[in-house]
């Protein structure tokens, strides 16, 4: 099932504003320690940052910029940046060390093997953060467990049994299957819950997963200077928050005096940051429920406690969007305006590419698109998180149609 909404739903960011004590650990002196950890990966490729010039000039703004994430370590996803310099924070802390001194050829020698022994590192996932464990786990010579909810497809399984690890699909929904996994890494020797979200007693490694996230956007920082710009807006999904928390946190650090305009868009079968927008008084509302949307990437209901924060303090709107928006993103990217390069971006990838479309062409969000100043002197940066990693999700998307607008939506999938 897909969610059967046909509106955007959107709020200003009205929030009480707290104390905000967790911005400045998405400072760029700590991106930058994440981004030198993945720079000593063989794998390691600055990925492609895609400037749409004819799509741009399409939609009446005057830059139109995507962070291509499907090039990340061959994993097809970003969620690898996190998992792996969280696994090799806690390693160092656990050995003594600063990260710095365990570069990848260091954390996969037998000598580090024999000083730190052999963890076993839990996580739940739709896929892309439990490939990246997996695949992190993997190389380092350490032991992983991955738990997925109900939905889950059987290639993204695969895809994560193919790391070494051992991997389920359960019948329970996202937040669900972390409680599982906390609790398993709780009641097993040596086990380390290695969770990209966050919550009351469970912050550290999160944030180290953020930081680790950093990585993309400082890349990004660097590739739009290079071209001379100096993004205006960021349109940045999230799920319970942490990408979103990252990007928003490296960019409010790097632009104090003057911020671009950040806004937070969700699926609206798990629009829990939305939601929380919405009482005003900085409370966090959870989602509850199977959550059924294409963007399984986004289907989290519980906010991450450490990107909240942030949120709150410098995201300028919410935007909770039904699945149409998500698969006209994956359509537009996957059939650009000629001269434009084609994207492959995934339903998670892709949501934020649908909102700007729908912002730039329909009159029915004009209220939005002038309350985010977005026109033709708008310098636009998206990441697409992911490439096509469901293709029989991607084909049914992009050949069969499914989820086709706001005018058609199907509640079958």
């Amino acid at each position: 099932m897909s969610s059967t909404e046909k509106h955007l739903k959107w709020t200003l960011n009205h929030i009480a504003k707290s104390d905000d004590t967790q911005v400045r650990n998405m400072s760029m002196e700590e991106m930058s320690k994440a981004n030198n950890f993945h720079k000593s990966f063989p794998q390691y490729e600055v990925t492609p940052l895609t400037r749409l010039s004819r799509l741009a000039e399409y939609l009446g703004l005057k830059r139109l910029y995507v962070k291509d994430e499907s090039y990340r370590f061959g994993l097809n996803a970003f969620k690898v940046l996190g998992g792996s310099y969280a696994i090799a924070r806690y390693i160092a802390q656990q050995t003594g060390k600063d990260v710095s001194e365990i570069p990848y050829d260091v954390l996969t020698s037998e000598k580090l093997r024999e000083e730190f022994g052999q963890a076993a590192f839990f996580t739940a996932t739709d896929g892309n953060h439990g490939r990246g464990v997996a695949w992190a786990a993997n190389k380092l010579g350490q032991k992983c467990t991955v738990r997925m909810p109900k939905g889950s497809t059987q290639t993204r399984l695969n895809n994560i049994a193919k790391e070494n690890a051992t991997v389920t699909i359960e019948d329970l929904n996202y937040d669900e299957c972390v409680r599982m996994a906390a609790k398993e890494a709780e009641n097993t020797e040596h086990g380390v819950i290695i969770q990209d979200t966050a919550w009351e007693g469970y912050e550290e490694i999160p944030t180290w997963i953020m930081q680790g996230y950093g990585t993309l956007a400082l890349e990004a920082d660097r590739q739009l200077a290079d071209d001379g710009c100096r993004p205006t807006h960021i349109f940045i999904q999230a799920g319970v928050g942490s990408l979103a928390g990252a990007v928003i946190g490296f960019f409010a650090n790097r632009f104090k005096e003057n911020p671009p305009v950040m806004v937070v868009c969700e699926a609206n079968a798990a629009d829990c940051l939305y939601r929380s927008a919405m009482q005003k008084d900085g409370s966090r509302v959870d989602v509850t429920g199977d959550m059924f949307t294409i963007m399984a990437g986004l289907a989290c209901g519980e906010a991450n406690t450490v990107s909240w924060d942030i949120l709150r303090n410098h995201a300028d709107a919410f935007v909770s969007c039904p699945d149409w928006v998500s698969a006209n993103g994956t359509r537009i990217y996957a059939a650009p305006l000629k001269g434009d390069p084609q994207v492959i971006s995934g339903e998670s990838g892709s949501v934020t590419m649908g909102l700007v479309h729908a912002l730039m062409t329909n009159p029915e969000y004009k209220d939005l698109k002038e309350a985010l100043k977005l026109d033709e002197n708008s310098e636009v940066l998206l990441v697409s998180s992911e490439g096509d990693t469901d293709p029989d999700r991607f084909r049914e998307i992009t050949w069969e149609g499914l989820c086709g607008s706001d005018k058609e939506v199907f509640a079958d999938l």
